[in-house]
């Protein structure tokens, strides 16, 4: 086996990757270390064990797939394009296929839990604030958000579950526009003509 010295970056990498092809259970070290090429003890050069991987791996996910995201999206005035762009980046940017569907599959995991339901309250909670600028009332605002936010999970659901039942989700540029319109323009336009 090659002796090369990895980052942490390569192991919550190859943690997240693991956690999306295999659920929590893939996420191990043996198996880690064989798929990266290297030995144990580079493993725990990093990390104490198996679940400071795992918690690390979670936040890493939720800073670059969360709040980089909206901090990206910040930024864009109109309200509609701040959401195009928010669920263009979030489908078509995952850098880890299948993983958020497998962390909800896990979500009664001790490790997982936590950091799923911090990662689902921002992104709701960012949601409802867009719709509210949209115009709809608190409350409703929060409903087209959790609605928005359902669709995009059960998205990003199907499209690791069954491509080739529904390959307009998996790779149809239509689609994913159809979509993202829908979600976006299931809010009435307010602005004055």
């Amino acid at each position: 086996m090659a002796k090369q010295r990895l980052s942490k970056q390569d192991w919550l990498t190859a943690a997240l990757t693991a956690l999306a092809e295999g659920g929590v259970g893939a996420v191990a070290v043996e198996p880690l270390a064989h798929r990266l090429g290297v030995t144990r003890g580079s493993f725990y050069w990093h990390f104490a064990d198996r679940n400071a991987l795992l918690r690390e791996a979670l936040e890493w996910w939720e800073a670059q797939g969360t709040e980089a995201v909206i901090e990206r999206v910040d930024g864009i005035a109109e309200p509609r394009q701040r959401l195009r762009a928010l669920f263009r980046i979030a489908i078509t940017e995952d850098p880890t296929n299948g993983l958020e569907p497998a962390l909800v599959a896990h979500a009664d995991d001790p490790v997982v839990a936590p950091a799923l339901h911090r990662v689902t309250r921002r992104r709701t909670a960012f949601l409802a604030e867009v719709y509210a600028e949209l115009g709809l009332p608190a409350p409703q605002a929060r409903y087209q958000a959790a609605c928005a936010y359902a669709a995009y999970v059960g998205w990003m659901q199907l499209r690791r579950a069954t491509p080739t039942a529904l390959p307009e989700i998996a790779d149809d540029p239509d689609a994913l526009t159809h979509f993202v319109e829908h979600l976006v323009l299931a809010i009435p336009d307010t602005t004055p003509p």
